[in-house]
């Protein structure tokens, strides 16, 4: 549900940018919020800067909707910079919050140069990205994987099940399990799943998941199922689509009572989970893995790979043998 692309504060243009991201970039309402939000922060800090407003949580309040290409136009690279810089030293924004801040801004600037043709030159080409520290992913080890399986139990013992063993084994979002519904499982052992941006993928079911499911749709409530969510494949002890809240909770309880509860592990780890053992034990190409988890850009897969990496230095550090050198005779 948009919240701020549908404020009556958006000045025409941005109002105009958050449509065409919507309906021809088919980005997600999710997306386009969070670029309208930054743009709403930009502009508002802009105007307070030039107006010689004392840049505190007052200027939030800064109306923007009267700003028009004639603003647009007299917007620097130092101006971003500055912005940046603000977010950083004021409201505290990490690297991934400003770099998220500065693909807001170009994709803003770069459609008003591309699509709509305001701008002669794109003030933003060369704004950079800051540079983040990429955190090695945290995930569980196979017996770790295994031992969360078997702590399966209680009343909805086969659905959540079910839930782990796609997690585990198709490496999917929290956002794709809870949306999926039973037609979208094929008679030819696959799974259609909607990702980011709404684009589609096909998941390939192996044994384990193919078997789970079956077990799950035996039980699975059938009368009682509010009509809205009749088709929902999972569906929570109110008989209707499960949520992610839900999800999220029974995770925890399992990873709690496995003996895992104090590793900082989540629903999203176990998607790590699921790409690491794929690459460490299936051999399975990048490129291929990348498919897989719906990725967009090859660099956001290449993180396994440099764990697996770091894991291999570790190993050779740890040879007893890593510290013999050989002993110079005269």
């Amino acid at each position: 549900m948009l919240k701020y692309a549908k404020s009556p504060d958006l000045p025409p243009l941005l109002q105009d940018f958050a449509n065409h991201e919507l309906a021809i970039k088919n980005k997600s309402e999710l997306t386009v919020d969070e670029y309208v939000l930054d743009l709403f922060l930009f502009f508002r800090y802009l105007k307070a800067r030039r107006s010689g407003q004392v840049l505190s949580p007052s200027f939030a309040e800064t109306d923007i909707s009267d700003i028009d290409i004639r603003f647009l136009r007299e917007i620097t690279l130092a101006d971003a910079y500055a912005f940046l810089s603000y977010c950083k030293s004021e409201r505290d924004n990490d690297a991934a919050a400003r770099a998220r801040k500065v693909s807001s801004i170009r994709t803003f600037f770069k459609y008003l140069c591309v699509q709509r043709k305001l701008l002669d030159d794109n003030p933003m080409q060369e704004l950079e990205t800051p540079k983040q520290r990429r955190a090695q992913p945290k995930y569980l080890t196979l017996e770790e994987s295994i031992r969360l399986l078997e702590s399966v139990d209680g009343k909805h013992k086969e659905r959540d099940f079910c839930i782990l063993t796609l997690f585990l084994n198709c490496g999917l979002r929290l956002s794709e399990l809870v949306s999926i519904n039973y037609t979208d499982i094929k008679d030819n052992n696959t799974l259609v799943v909607k990702g980011k941006g709404n684009k589609e993928r096909t998941v390939y079911l192996n044994e384990a998941c193919i078997t789970a499911i079956k077990n799950y749709m035996a039980v699975r409530p059938v009368d009682k199922v509010r009509q809205t969510d009749k088709s929902a494949l999972f569906l929570s002890s109110r008989f209707q689509r499960i949520s992610p809240k839900t999800v999220q909770h029974m995770v925890y309880s399992y990873l709690e009572k496995c003996g895992l509860g104090d590793r900082g592990l989540s629903v999203h780890k176990l998607r790590h989970t699921a790409a690491t053992l794929m690459y460490q034990h299936g051999n399975v190409d990048v490129l291929v893995l990348k498919e897989i988890l719906g990725h967009e850009n090859l660099g956001t897969t290449e993180i396994y790979t440099h764990l697996v990496d770091e894991q291999l230095k570790k190993a050779s550090d740890a040879n007893p043998l890593a510290n013999i050198k050989q002993v110079k005779k005269d």
